[in-house]
């Protein structure tokens, strides 16, 4: 995924020759992991977690393969359409976030989470800085340039695929079912020799008795468990929030930079030093979020991306505080997103957490998608200045709101 975030924008720019078109490259791989977030929930509540995620990370390869075909044919509509399913990596792996909740003793959903989130900081760092010798090596295969790096984005996602689809046994999911079924201590023996089948009806903390396969995981029941949870309600906003401000600004800063005249190896740092800003700290945002509590951290990550607007709006042409921008922006995204989805997961029954946690991940990725565009049209036909003003002014109201809605409901 982080090749693509330092490389896609540029390619597409240089293929349509418009920095507004170039916007779409985000925004297709966002509303990819958009499409995919159901699909991925609906293959989770009916097979356990391995199947849902073997279909995200099949998807992304197939996306991938589909990319180095549009380049080498130089046809940016095909490399976008490309993007699209590489998106299913973004799904498979915000729902492998919360793979590890589903066992989580209470009071450790965060830590649990961040974990999984943790995992991914050294692929996601290293994978902007492969961009250029990936490009050399797929060249010296016989693939056009720009080419490679999406050809070695393939075979990651077929690793990840072979990976999830042999090992993850027994499935967190089928195994956490049965286990609320029939209440019994969590010990070693419980976690290796339970059965990896789902029984015909589990009992969620709800009290109601539904099928794994059944409408309780539609998108139906998903809104009808918001709008009796407060607390999730609040969470998924703050998780659509966080992601939107973070996928706008990051989305056309490889854009900007590339304008402003750095060349691969400066755009790959700067974007390695922002997902290292999303992923390295995501232990300590779960230890904060299960001490501190959700909605502190929650509020912690709006000022962070406060803090990241203000400066990438005013950067100007100064890199290093462009950098420190993305920085800032990669650690409020990480608060909003652990605190955010470890609140969802415990907030929400057992049985109902994949059709509420793919609804989560949907309209934070439509928000997201909706995003890239609007960042597109402000820094093409504005600024990029105008684009940070922009998302300052969202994630302010966003926080307000959030404040002021969790003050109220301690006073009541």
């Amino acid at each position: 995924m982080a090749v693509g975030l330092a490389l896609s924008s540029v390619v597409v720019d240089e293929l349509s020759g418009s920095t507004v078109i170039s916007g779409f490259a985000g925004t297709a791989t966002v509303l990819g992991a958009a499409l995919l977030a159901l699909p991925t929930a609906k293959a989770s509540g009916r097979g356990g977690r391995r199947a849902g995620l073997t279909l995200a990370y099949a998807a992304a390869l197939a996306g991938c393969l589909l990319s180095v075909v549009a380049i080498s044919v130089r046809n940016w509509p095909l490399l976008l359409a490309g993007l699209v399913l590489v998106g299913g990596g973004s799904a498979g792996n915000l729902a492998a976030r919360y793979s590890a909740t589903d066992l989580s003793p209470p009071g450790h959903a965060a830590r649990h989470l961040s974990l999984v989130v943790w995992a991914a900081t050294i692929g996601s760092v290293a994978g902007p800085n492969l961009a250029r010798p990936t490009d050399q090596l797929g060249m010296g295969a016989g693939l056009v340039e720009k080419a490679g790096p999406f050809a070695f984005a393939a075979l990651a996602f077929a690793m990840a695929l072979l990976i999830v689809a042999a090992g993850l046994r027994p499935d967190p999911l089928k195994l956490a079912r049965r286990m609320n079924e029939t209440p019994a201590p969590v010990s070693d023996q419980n976690l290796t020799t339970a059965s990896d089948q789902s029984s015909p009806t589990t009992s969620g903390r709800s009290g109601a008795t539904v099928s794994p396969s059944g409408q309780n995981r539609t998108i139906r029941d998903a809104w009808t468990t918001l709008r009796t949870t407060p607390m999730a309600r609040k969470a998924l906003v703050m998780i659509a929030v966080s992601h939107t401000a973070m996928v706008s600004v990051m989305s056309m800063t490889p854009v900007k930079l590339h304008h402003d005249g750095s060349n691969l190896d400066v755009i790959g740092l700067v974007i390695s030093l922002h997902i290292a800003g999303m992923y390295v700290m995501s232990p300590v945002v779960g230890w904060l979020s299960d001490k501190a509590g959700k909605v502190p951290v929650l509020m912690l990550g709006m000022g962070l991306l406060l803090s990241a607007a203000v400066l990438a709006g005013t950067a100007g042409h100064r890199v290093w505080q462009v950098t420190t921008a993305l920085v800032l922006l990669g650690l409020g995204w990480s608060c909003g997103l652990v605190a955010g989805s470890a609140l969802v997961s415990e907030s929400v029954p057992v049985e109902r957490r994949p059709a509420v946690q793919g609804l989560s991940d949907l309209l934070m990725n439509v928000c997201g998608a909706t995003g890239t565009i609007v960042a597109g049209a402000i820094v093409g036909g504005l600024s990029y200045g105008m684009l940070g003003l922009v998302v300052g002014v969202m994630v302010t109201l966003a926080g307000l709101w959030l404040a002021l809605t969790w003050r109220n409901a301690k006073a009541a």
